[in-house]
């Protein structure tokens, strides 16, 4: 994700943000005021956002002080006047008491706001740190702006106040919210990275004029749904003012891509992730750790393989163990003459590229817009969102909130940087919820009956789908090399190898099985009119032309010895995913465009193949028709889904 969320806590402020985050990560030296510590570390002031301004006297862009962030954020939610009120008041006549008590903001709280950190994808920011100054300013107006949207949509749809006994009643904060928001340049190992902090309060004005306090809980689950729309629009701004589009990126086999600025050398990205290889390093010692651990018995105290909850935990603990300390800072115009000259001659890219990195992407972007139209059918769209959250939340289930989170990643897959209709995001979750989900909600409080809460499955019985595999047994013989796979048997250990210094297994990960969800429920409908829903057959090429990669594409004849021949049957059908694995050497689209004829008339023979078995198939285990076009899920199999899963409110997203 590009947008990460910690609370900010009364007693924090003071060591951590007012020490470090206000003054561009540096130290701030000991009595230096704020705005002489900003203009030494080369960074801007702190800014005021939110329409929730007005209620205190503040306005949009203003000046952020450090007595205004201290009152706010450091002495547990107070006005950020409250000096002058409570200066004002004992002036009047009123007891020290009561004048403390005016500059309040209702009650006193201890966690006073959250840190949203924004930042864009690599690419962008390597542009920005690369590029000319027009180019620097155009990205840094685009994150600027989608910060903005963010954060109304966050005043709109997500924050609320929660009041009455045990917080039953919540209401949206009319006023809207308040926030600080303060720019970064660079990251802890000195490399480019363009973020700012979003410093957001908790308080919030009800319509009765009383101040309450904005649910935190809600801010941690709209997170992922946050990030998605921030990558989404400030890709779509820099994309349409520079003339530059984005492909989708492998970063790790088996989890989904990402997407960037086509034309952008993936050297440069591994040029900025100097700390990610620390993590990595730090992470494989702590797997081979937990795989050879052993209990007082002797035996193997975990499973040899590691699992994807594991590996989360153990990726926050490499990052803590290996987090060097902050650098000083540097003013700007430094710091892009140093990463430069850096990156010319540590990244392995050559420097005519790295000078002229942004022509480099206007040419790919030309490559890749006149190959790729950016068709969204809601429909298709809506099959592809389900799909991917049925099978990536665990057993299943899943909020409004995922399938929100998910349209967002495919609109920003399929348009390729360009800008889409608002409100285009909203009618594929709600065909997705009308025509694919099943409500399962069983509420028992007032928050289960709320449209957020609402607990939902899949309607298709995806039974056909491989099986997601089950972790392996414990092999307790050190002489035997855990398998990776449960159905072969342990391997005898390789020679010249201690126990635990083979390869460590992990359980794969899910996003290759939801997108072949998505693929088995879209060639069930391609092949069903439903003349009731959208009197015609889905166009489910046209769709993927937009939604798969360019070297997945049908290409013209490139050799003339073939462009007398008839085309191939089943030439123009839905390509199966297996075609995308047979690419996985290719990193980026670009890349794959220097691909040979022969051998996309190849991966094309294979799709075709695939795409003739699973019709054969469908043929001899026909299905009751239905408006779908997919087998509903029966009751009995329903009620035993539930009953193996365990509370639906569990906090945190899982499965994004």
């Amino acid at each position: 994700m590009t947008v990460d969320i910690r609370v900010i806590r009364a007693g924090q402020m003071y060591r951590y943000f007012f020490r470090e985050t206000v003054v561009g990560d540096g130290r701030r030296p000991a009595r230096t005021p704020l705005r002489a510590a900003q203009e030494q570390a080369g960074v801007p002031a702190g800014r005021w956002m939110g329409r929730g301004l007005a209620a205190l006297g503040l306005a949009l862009g203003e000046e952020v002080t450090e007595a205004q962030l201290r009152n706010l954020f450091g002495e547990r939610g107070r006005h950020p006047y409250a000096d002058q009120i409570e200066a004002d008041r004992l002036a009047a006549g009123d007891s020290p008491k009561r004048a403390y008590r005016a500059g309040a903001l209702g009650r006193r709280v201890t966690v006073t706001g959250v840190d949203f950190v924004f930042r864009p994808q690599p690419t962008i920011y390597l542009l920005w740190a690369f590029g000319d100054e027009e180019t620097r300013l155009v990205i840094e107006a685009a994150h600027e702006r989608a910060i903005v949207q963010v954060l109304e949509w966050i005043e709109d749809e997500v924050a609320v106040i929660r009041y009455g006994k045990d917080g039953i009643y919540r209401v949206r904060p009319p006023g809207g919210l308040v926030a600080a928001r303060f720019r970064h340049h660079e990251a802890r190992s000195g490399r480019p990275l363009l973020h700012d902090h979003l410093l957001l309060s908790v308080k919030g004005q009800r319509l009765d004029g009383k101040w309450g306090s904005i649910h935190t809980t809600a801010l941690h689950e709209a997170t992922v749904c946050a990030s998605a729309l921030y990558n989404e629009l400030v890709a779509a701004e820099v994309c349409e003012a520079l003339g530059l589009a984005t492909e989708p990126r492998i970063v790790t086999p088996g989890r989904r891509p990402v997407m960037e600025i086509a034309g952008v050398p993936h050297k440069l990205i591994r040029w900025t992730a100097r700390r990610s290889d620390q993590i990595a390093a730090c992470l494989a010692e702590l797997e081979h750790e937990y795989v050879t651990a052993v209990d007082g018995d002797g035996e193997l105290k975990f499973l040899p393989v590691v699992s994807e909850r594991a590996r989360a935990k153990m990726n926050q603990i490499a990052a803590r163990k290996t987090r060097p300390p902050k650098r000083k800072t540097q003013p700007l115009a430094q710091l892009r003459a140093w990463w430069k000259a850096s990156a010319i001659l540590t990244s392995g890219v050559a420097a005519d590229v790295i000078t002229n990195l942004l022509e480099h992407a206007r040419a790919a972007a030309a490559a890749i817009r006149a190959r790729v139209a950016a068709v969204v059918d809601i429909a298709l769209a809506a099959v592809d969102v389900t799909a991917t959250v049925f099978v990536m939340n665990e057993g299943g289930r899943f909020h409004r909130r995922h399938l929100l989170a998910e349209a967002r990643r495919h609109l920003a897959l399929v348009r390729r940087g360009r800008r889409r209709d608002p409100g285009l995001d909203e009618e594929i979750v709600a065909a997705a919820i009308s025509t694919h989900c099943l409500d399962i909600s069983e509420p028992k409080t007032t928050i289960g009956l709320l449209a957020d809460y609402r607990l939902y499955t899949a309607r298709w019985d995806l039974a056909d789908l491989p099986a997601r595999r089950r972790p392996p047994t414990p092999v307790p013989d050190p002489d035997r090399q855990p398998p990776a796979d449960p159905g072969k048997p342990a391997a005898l250990r390789p020679p010249g190898q201690d126990a635990g210094e083979w390869e460590i297994p992990r359980i794969p990960l899910q996003y290759d099985r939801a997108v072949l969800a998505g693929a088995v429920v879209r060639e069930k409908l391609r092949t069903t009119t439903t003349a009731t829903a959208r009197g015609r057959a889905y166009d489910v090429v046209t769709h993927q032309q937009a939604a798969m990669p360019e070297q997945l594409l049908a290409p013209e004849p490139a050799d003339p010895e073939h462009d007398d021949q008839e085309p191939e049957p089943g030439r123009q059908e839905a390509i199966d995913m297996t075609a995308v694995r047979a690419l996985r050497k290719s990193r980026t689209d670009v890349e794959a465009l220097d691909l040979t004829a022969d051998r996309l008339r190849r991966i094309q023979e294979t799709a075709t193949k695939m795409a003739k078995d699973a019709r054969a198939r469908a043929n001899r285990h026909p299905t009751p028709a239905d408006t779908d076009g997919v087998r509903p899920v029966r009751s009995d199999h329903q009620q035993a889904r539930r009953s193996q899963q365990p509370a639906p409110h569990r906090g945190r997203d899982t499965g994004h």
